[in-house]
């Protein structure tokens, strides 16, 4: 069964997404030697069935507390089929870091913009397409709360694959 993994700042929504993509049929379970949890339930796109985690909230895959241990630890043993960063539009520049290195180490990737609502009201205006050239993954944008996004969401996740960084570099002009 093919797996998927979101991948995300704590508070940016993740857990919300998950029970809209999973139904809210989760599973909750603790890290084997860690009392730090993380969900998981099953899901199916286009006819296959999905495995997908909820990732303990993480800024870095480079751990400065058990969360980020634990995330780190699972994406590296159960390699994930593709990973769902899910950043907060409202501070696209801090979610940013795990998902450039979640690029870096090679994971396939699908960039779920979530509270672009909240976004809009505060007039910040992010490309999308723009954002989306320029990492060479699929970026959408999401509500998490209302459900706003997510068939966009769910049918790019197909699209996710590995990067090549120098080619992000490249077209950020470095």
């Amino acid at each position: 069964m093919k797996k998927i993994f979101l991948a995300g700042n704590p508070n940016v929504g993740k857990s919300v997404l998950f029970n809209r993509l999973s139904g809210a049929r989760a599973t909750v379970s603790n890290y084997p030697g860690t009392t730090v949890d993380f969900t998981k339930s099953r899901m199916r796109i286009a006819g296959k069935e999905y495995e997908i985690v909820d990732l303990p909230g993480a800024f870095s895959l480079e751990p400065k507390d058990k969360a980020e241990e634990v995330a780190r630890d699972m994406l590296k043993k159960e390699k994930p089929d593709a990973v769902v960063s899910v950043i907060d539009a409202t501070a696209v520049e801090r979610g940013l870091y795990l998902t450039l290195e979640l690029i870096e180490k090679g994971y396939p990737i699908v960039v779920a913009l979530n509270m672009s609502d909240v976004a809009r009201d505060r007039k910040i205006k992010i490309d999308v397409r723009k954002l989306e050239e320029i990492l060479g993954v699929p970026v959408v944008e999401t509500v998490a709360t209302t459900g706003s996004g997510l068939k966009e969401l769910v049918s790019r996740i197909e699209e996710a694959k590995p990067v090549d960084v120098g080619a992000i570099k490249q077209r950020a002009g470095r």
